[in-house]
């Protein structure tokens, strides 16, 4: 699993994943939305999943915990081009009505 993140305007940050996102690599994320967040400033961030093949449910964890996160301090956290097995992974949990999966990072921004 590999995180970059590309900073975008003053207060907001991209977060490409790759790999699987999971129990081990959820930890990962949670944290460095966290150090983003509260260490960085930055409250809107997109977490671009189109490197991403896999999520489970800790997976989804980590995202749910992003998304408080990035609210707590006046922000949002949106999810862009995830693929055909997380998109079912969020739409089986119910959770594609609170993490919707936008088609570009850009239209995150929106």
């Amino acid at each position: 699993m590999e995180f970059d993140v590309e900073l975008s305007g003053p207060e907001g940050a991209v977060i490409r994943v790759s790999g699987r996102l999971n129990m081990v690599s959820a930890p990962k994320l949670r944290d460095l939305v966290t150090h983003i967040v509260h260490g960085d400033g930055r409250s809107h961030l997109v977490v671009d999943l189109a490197g991403t093949d896999f999520v489970d449910s800790s997976g989804l964890g980590a995202l749910i915990a992003g998304l408080k996160t990035a609210r707590s301090a006046g922000g949002d956290l949106r999810i862009a081009r995830a693929g055909t097995q997380v998109t079912m992974v969020l739409e089986l949990t119910g959770l594609d009505r609170i993490l919707q999966s936008h088609d570009s990072v850009e239209e995150c921004f929106q």
